[in-house]
């Protein structure tokens, strides 16, 4: 019987997401690419989110849980007046208004969630419920209620209005925050509706945007087999 041999590289790795491809996916391509037995993320993006994921390699894979409690930071726009079943561009339409809410409007509303808040995660999530993850549920139309628990936001201000209809912000929050959820509440304290229409993560603890390289920067480190210098 053959036994497959695999390569022995441990350390952490800042990969530029694109937009399109699961943080699941990324992992799975690594290891293929690679050899490696071993690879973790430290935090999920969601598939039409962009930005630094953080990879750990071999025995690395044992730190994920430190790294994973780092604060995080994003950058993210709200388009305004529409509701989607998936609080983002993926979802159909549940609910619309006609409100917009003013540049002065938002800058007073956004230190009601700066600190500690409650937060209630979306339907189309990770969460487990009964063993069973929520987006899971939520594509069958099995009614779910996941309950508020407490996150922390370090920072949370206004970048621009980009046009009346969306507005672009940056937040630095603690491990547990969904920015969907920041986005639809913010909306609805402001007597409307809102979804993330763009979603950018620029930071997790030490590992940044502007330092991290696309996968396929990544392949090409492999094939001249001079990987160790990004790890």
């Amino acid at each position: 019987m053959q036994v497959k041999r695999f390569n022995n590289y441990s350390g952490w790795l800042g990969i530029n997401k694109q937009s399109g491809i699961s943080s699941a996916k990324i992992v799975y391509k690594i290891k293929k690419m690679i050899n490696i037995k071993k690879v973790g993320h430290a935090g999920t993006l969601d598939p039409l989110a962009t930005g630094v994921l953080p990879i750990a390699l071999g025995e690395a894979t044992k730190t994920i849980k430190y790294a994973m409690h780092s604060y995080k930071s994003y950058e993210f726009d709200i388009s305004w007046g529409i509701a989607t079943e998936t609080e983002d561009l993926e979802g159909k339409v549940i609910s619309s208004s006609s409100i917009r809410p003013t540049k002065i409007e938002i800058t007073n509303a956004l230190p009601k969630f700066i600190g500690k808040i409650r937060q209630k995660p979306p339907l189309y999530s990770a969460i487990k419920i009964d063993g069973i993850r929520s987006y899971k549920l939520a594509r069958k139309s099995i009614k779910i209620d996941i309950p508020e628990r407490d996150v922390f936001i370090k920072s949370f201000k206004l970048l621009k209005e980009i046009d009346e209809n969306k507005a672009r912000f940056v937040v630095e929050c603690s491990k547990g925050v969904y920015i969907r959820s920041l986005a639809r509440d913010l909306a609805l304290y402001l007597n409307t509706f809102g979804h993330i229409s763009y979603l950018k993560r620029l930071s997790v603890g030490s590992f940044l945007y502007k330092d991290a390289i696309l996968l396929a920067d990544l392949a090409n480190l492999v094939d001249k087999a001079t990987i160790s210098e990004v790890i």
